[in-house]
């Protein structure tokens, strides 16, 4: 073979471990977002099936009328219960519904979700894998249907339009999944459980850890333990009470063994940051921790191998299985959904599969002469195979970050506050020279963990952790000059190359400059438009007392100018109970929650001066303006609006200002 094929065939492996990552991490993403329902299913079913904890103690099997029988639907309640439905249903539509949400937000959680229910009832087993087929599809076919008279509907006709296309369309998916899909994946979840079972009954599960170990290291186990062990151990679960299939992959063992190698024996920072490592792996479940261990000494995979093999076979041999899934991989997990009678079996398995890891690759490190390896770069290639940061890079390499080029201001709403925010902090970063870096707005229920700093007020903080814990999180408390952004400009200086100062240019003028978009993109603002911010709504002497009334004041203008429908008034409100909308220098913003966008008619700004500065939960609010922003048309005027508040000669301009007419020229640069 040339070189230049061996080359293309490189490539071509690649691209396709690249591409079953990706499947592999859709499938964990339907998944893992509903693990709390499995787990409550596995504990329903530990607690009150026939064999349960609590049938011997408050049921009799001679007296199948009791309550116990009654939750678990045995006995004269055979066909009730909670157990069967929620396996049966609650459990696939979630998985569903989470689908469709990831391909196209709610609307294709709604059409996955009905789609999923044609493929359940079409079918006479569990239906998780009909679930992850099902869901993105709805998901995807909503919005390609959207696509096509996306800006096309007459003003009065969207909600009719949106509610029956997405009612046909769901229509049609559970039609075709429950004749079509629904047989088709009974017949593969039949066979491969005759796989299963063949493997089992002739004592080869063991030898799937041949499989199994490696791919965890390469990341492609989230599609072989998404996409096959889970739906084919569900299905096992809800006829024997458990299955084995659960613990092929989360057995903490192998990776504790591998860590523990490297305490005993290792060298260097490997050696120093294998003992929290091993603490994180165990009880923390993250089991990609030990990958650069093993990536930075590949031999080791060994280890890992005959580990996993050790565990399956006790397991096997003391007939084991989990309730349900165990996730994340941690012994508490693993312990949670263990069966009673099972404990001594798979705690064995645990400490056998690491004590033979560990000997393993004790024995591969003190035989090894090469130098001791690079646990950073070893990261740095976990990192480039899993297709983004880890959340737990920084703990192996005590190293900082890499380049920081993907900034994300957050708020509720993605509306106001944020791109507030993101404005002057982009004027910043710009101005220190970082051309690289992008700062965008978004609201929060829209973040992905692919983001590299996420800013967000101190009372949102928690929250935007939990969608993106691999982010640098910085939390303010003052939008407009807090201290925090020149904090953040200091981290790029630590963490990126500056250009030329001198050879930046920060726009005057926001409608050519790139303002953020909504959902998180980037896009090319529009110029100001003075429609939104009509004469009519600036009031030059406000008499509101309170922030509740200067709320009301700013709502009430939106409405009178057709902006804004009522429930925006409240909505705004409730914005506002959440984080407060000061943004600092006198200024409020108060704006809806990103749930009450549909009662925007069309974009719209109002603009109130206090004379006697208005208490805004322990700050002085002297001037408010209400947001309503349909799409990004606001975004450009609210730059500007940034600026003006920016420079103290602009706002005692404000203050000043004799006329509606000076306000408007002033907020918009006229």
């Amino acid at each position: 073979m040339s070189e230049a094929d061996a080359s293309t065939t490189a490539a071509q492996r690649t691209g396709l471990r690249v591409r079953v990552q990706k499947f592999g991490t859709a499938l964990s993403n339907m998944v893992m977002p509903n693990i709390g329902a499995f787990i409550a299913w596995g504990l329903l079913t530990a607690l009150f099936i026939e064999s349960g904890w609590l049938t011997g103690i408050f049921g009799s099997l001679d007296d199948p009328h009791g309550w116990v029988a009654k939750i678990g639907g045995w006995g004269a309640f055979e066909n009730g219960g909670i157990v069967s439905p929620m396996i049966t249903y609650l459990l696939p539509i979630l998985i569903g519904y989470t689908g469709g949400r990831m391909v196209h937000g709610n609307r294709g959680a709604v059409v996955g979700a009905i789609a999923t229910v044609g493929v359940i009832t079409g079918s006479d087993v569990p239906m998780f894998m009909g679930a992850m087929i099902m869901g993105p599809l709805g998901g995807y076919l909503m919005r390609k249907l959207d696509a096509l008279w996306a800006g096309k509907i007459k003003p009065g006709f969207e909600m009719l339009i949106d509610n029956f296309s997405a009612g046909i369309l769901g229509l049609i998916l559970a039609v075709l999944g429950f004749f079509g899909v629904g047989p088709l994946v009974s017949a593969f979840t039949r066979a491969a459980g005759n796989a299963v079972n063949f493997l089992v009954n002739h004592d080869l599960l063991p030898l799937t850890s041949i499989f199994i170990e490696p791919a965890k290291v390469l990341f492609l186990n989230n599609a072989i333990n998404h996409g096959v062990l889970t739906p084919l151990g569900t299905a096992q679960a809800a006829e024997t009470g458990k299955s084995i299939l659960f613990l092929l992959e989360t057995n903490p063992g192998p990776g504790l063994g591998i860590l523990l190698a490297y305490t005993f024996f290792g060298q260097g920072a490997a050696r120093a940051s294998a003992p929290g490592a091993a603490i994180i792996q165990f009880f923390g479940g993250i089991h990609e921790i030990y990958f650069p261990y093993v990536l930075m000494k590949p031999r080791l995979i060994l280890a890992a191998i005959l580990g996993g093999m050790t565990g399956v076979f006790i397991n096997v041999l003391f007939n084991d299985g989990l309730r349900a899934p165990a996730a994340p991989g941690s012994i508490i997990a693993i312990y949670a959904q263990t069966p009673g009678d099972n404990f001594v079996g798979i705690t064995l398995s645990v400490v056998g599969a690491a004590a033979v890891s560990l000997v393993v690759a004790g024995f591969l490190l003190k035989i090894d002469k090469s130098d001791d390896g690079d646990l950073a770069a070893a990261t740095a290639e976990m990192e480039a195979m899993k297709g983004r940061k880890s959340s737990v890079s920084s703990m192996l390499t005590g190293a900082a970050r890499g380049p920081i080029t993907d900034i994300v201001f957050a708020c509720d709403a993605g509306m106001g506050s944020s791109a507030m925010g993101a404005s002057v902090l982009r004027r910043k970063i710009q101005k220190a020279g970082f051309a690289d870096v992008t700062v965008v707005n978004q609201a929060i229920s829209n973040l992905a963990d692919t983001h590299d700093l996420i800013v967000t007020h101190k009372d949102l903080t928690e929250r935007a952790r939990q969608s993106t814990p691999s982010a640098i999180h910085i939390s303010v408390d003052d939008f407009m000059s807090s201290p925090r952004y020149d904090e953040i400009v200091e981290l790029l200086g630590q963490t990126n190359t500056a250009a030329d100062t001198k050879d930046v240019v920060v726009e005057e003028d926001s409608a050519s400059t790139p303002t953020p978009a909504s959902n998180g993109g980037v896009a090319t603002a529009p110029a100001p438009t003075l429609h939104a911010l009509a004469l009519e709504s600036i009031v030059l002497h406000g008499t509101a007392t309170s922030r509740d009334g200067a709320i009301d004041e700013a709502g009430r203008l939106l409405v009178d100018c057709g902006a804004v429908e009522e429930s925006y008034v409240a909505a705004m409100h409730e914005r506002e109970k959440s984080v407060a909308t000061f943004m600092g220098n006198g200024l409020a913003i108060p704006h809806g929650t990103n749930e009450a966008k549909g009662a925007i008619v069309r974009t719209g700004l109002s603009f109130v001066r206090y004379d006697d500065p208005v208490d805004w939960k322990g700050k002085s609010a002297e001037f408010v303006i209400g947001i309503a922003g349909a799409g990004k048309d606001h975004l450009a005027l609210l730059n500007k609006i940034a600026k003006v508040f920016l420079k103290a000669d602009d706002v005692e301009r404000l203050r000043s200002a004799q006329t509606a007419e000076e306000v408007r020229d002033i907020l918009t640069g006229a």
